[in-house]
């Protein structure tokens, strides 16, 4: 198969993925009424049958979340007649306010979230006929609205019904929350154990998917299969547990089964980042640049990885208002201007600037890839006051992956360079997180955002890079993770 008849045959592919997956994710919204508004500064969005006064679902995401997380529960609850109401939380996805306290004490951060969950379940109450309310949440969500469910309770407005996905919750007693479904991934192994405990404390006999009652207080602990963290907000299995605990909470008769949401957005991000490869191949063409050396391509990558933590976590102090992102641009940064001081004038080192090239990877990167992942999968447009931080990541990520894009070929490169440079930058995060566990723990999380990156964006950029060098795929994808980056990561202010 001759180049352009492949390139014809590759757009054609992701031009039918890209169309047939919008049609099945756009199906789930077919005949809702969907609209957003804020509650206080909390940004909700109501998802509802038109006319709709059945029971409301208040849906909580995790830990770095959004509402857009969380729509493979929202969207099938409301086609069973369920009002949703989804929001994001302090810090969070559109939600202008940051977080605030001490992360490490129940009376910080947990309490601040918690009156904030409990201001959506007040608003909940405003609705049309809303004599009923469930709470449904995930991760770091479900000590939040086990710890809402108590608080209302006490306060006389006890809530229906709780859904935990992914649970830890000290706050659960063999008394509250009083109908609790615990849902957990299957290769969650710490969080099944959680899970169980919470029902072992009405029967302790009771097994998974087994149904455990005593004095009025109802629980079960069920297993998606073959799912972990993340994969189990998009199992079948545990939306239909999630539909049937809740309609058998309500009284009501559900029908249907929830579809395989998290494949189109698979196939729809694939088509995405396919549909960049003809796209690259109408692009001028640049001669390629020499590889450096193995001994240079180990002498910049393994000094790099051990001097960073080194020179920077002694020293660290928080100056950004996101959770390490202030690290990261010092980390990138110096990691990065490291490698490009080591390889000096290598023949390699060719500082051609492509704009074009460039602008073609930022644009496919961040508003067509954005696009997608911001409608059906997580939040990607940034607040206003997120734009600043993005800006200062780019002082990082920019050095970072020019850097990189030299080290590991500009797209020509062997596969194990790319895999041993990539491994010594999680490395050398690991050291910093070592160097000092108090302040940079969090670090830790941001390495399945790198991964998703490189698998993602990495490979746009080595097109881009095989076509117009290292320079523009480096610059390209330098925006791009920082734009990932600073939406991704939640906003977080020392009060």
């Amino acid at each position: 198969m001759n180049r352009s008849r492949k390139h014809l045959v590759i757009g054609i592919v992701a031009v039918v993925l890209i169309v047939f997956s919008v049609w099945k994710l756009e199906r789930a919204r077919a005949g809702l009424e969907i609209s957003s508004f804020d509650v206080g500064t909390t940004p909700v969005t109501l998802y509802q049958l038109p006319n709709q006064t059945g029971p409301v679902v208040i849906v909580a995401h995790g830990f770095a979340g959004s509402r857009q997380i969380m729509q493979a529960y929202s969207l099938p609850l409301a086609q069973a007649g369920y009002r949703v109401l989804a929001f994001d939380f302090e810090g969070h996805g559109r939600n202008p306010i940051p977080m605030s306290g001490d992360v490490t004490s129940v009376d910080g951060t947990t309490a601040l979230l918690v009156a904030e969950t409990r201001r959506v379940i007040a608003a909940a109450r405003s609705l049309p006929a809303a004599a009923e309310i469930a709470v449904l949440g995930h991760s770091m969500a479900t000590d939040i609205i086990v710890r809402a469910s108590i608080a209302e309770t006490k306060a006389g407005t006890p809530i229906t019904a709780v859904v935990a996905i992914s649970m830890f919750s000290q706050a659960v007693t063999a008394n509250e929350p009083a109908r609790l479904l615990v849902i957990s991934g299957q290769w969650e192994r710490f969080l099944r154990k959680a899970g169980l405990y919470a029902v072992h404390l009405v029967d302790p006999n009771a097994g998974e998917g087994d149904l455990a009652m005593a004095g009025g207080v109802t629980r079960r602990a069920v297993v998606a299969p073959a799912v972990e963290h993340v994969g189990v907000l998009f199992s079948p299995t545990a939306v239909d547990e999630a539909r049937g605990w809740l309609d058998a909470s309500f009284g009501r008769d559900g029908t249907g089964a929830a579809d395989h949401r998290g494949w189109w957005i698979l196939a729809l991000l694939a088509g995405i980042v396919m549909g960049f490869y003809p796209i690259v191949s109408l692009l001028p063409s640049r001669p390629s640049a020499p590889q450096i050396s193995t001994r240079w391509f180990l002498v910049a990558t393994f000094v790099p990885a051990v001097s960073a933590p080194l020179l920077i976590a002694p020293f660290y102090e928080n100056f950004m208002p996101v959770l390490v992102a202030d690290y990261l641009v010092l980390h990138l940064a110096l990691f990065g201007t490291l490698q490009l001081v080591i390889l000096g004038k290598s023949p390699a080192m060719r500082w051609n600037l492509p704009l074009l090239h460039v602008a073609a990877l930022a644009f496919w990167g961040i508003v067509v890839f954005g696009l997608a992942l911001d409608r059906y999968a997580a939040s990607f447009w940034p607040t206003p006051e997120r734009l600043p931080i993005i800006a200062a990541l780019c002082l990082g990520t920019i050095p970072f992956m020019i850097a990189d894009s030299y080290v590991t070929g500009a797209g020509r490169g062997m596969l194990w360079r790319r895999f041993t440079a990539r491994t010594l930058l999680f490395v050398s995060l690991g050291i910093a997180a070592m160097l000092d566990p108090e302040h940079l723990t969090f670090v830790l999380i941001v390495l399945p955002v790198f991964v998703l990156f490189f698998l993602v964006h990495g490979l746009m950029g080595r097109w881009i890079g095989r076509q117009s060098g290292a320079i523009a795929a480096g610059l390209g994808l330098g925006l791009c993770l920082a734009w990932a980056l600073g939406v991704s990561f939640p906003l977080f202010a020392n009060l």
